[in-house]
């Protein structure tokens, strides 16, 4: 989800300079975070146009030391993708024992380089932005949008 669904940085830009500073290295584990973020731009209207073709599942890993991480990320998805999400989040610190054929994911982390199908680095050359992926996949996969 982070900086691929989900805005990391329109959450941390509203948290207060003390609170950045407390927790500069893992600005993860602040309570709520999840919650102030925004979606990326155009994913939620890639993943509705995916959601056509594809049988699409949202893998997330979560903060260990934040629990609200867990329940605001579910609430993210009720609020942002409620018919696409409804009861497809999957919350793993090992991303690699999933199934499938792609994962967009932002970092190599959680077992997202050790993905048993294609990992796209999202946010990388050719795959700057959802425009660049949705094309992709589509193309490869012969459909239209």
């Amino acid at each position: 989800m982070d900086n691929v669904l989900v805005d990391f940085s329109s959450g941390t830009e509203q948290l207060s300079e003390e609170t950045r500073r407390t927790y500069a290295e893992n600005l993860d584990e602040v309570h709520g975070i999840f919650g102030l973020m925004r979606p990326m731009a155009g994913a939620i209207e890639a993943a509705e146009l995916l959601a056509r073709h594809f049988d699409i599942y949202i893998l997330s890993t979560a903060a260990w030391e934040n629990p609200s991480a867990w329940s605001d990320k579910v609430i993210w998805i009720q609020k942002h993708l409620p018919k696409i999400g409804y009861k497809r989040l999957i919350l793993s610190h090992n991303k690699q024992l999933n199934t499938g054929d792609y994962l967009i994911d932002d970092r190599p982390n959680n077992g997202a380089k050790d993905f048993n199908g294609e990992w796209i680095h999202f946010g990388q050359d050719g795959f700057e932005g959802w425009n660049e992926f949705v094309s992709y996949l589509l193309e490869k996969e012969g459909l239209n949008g």
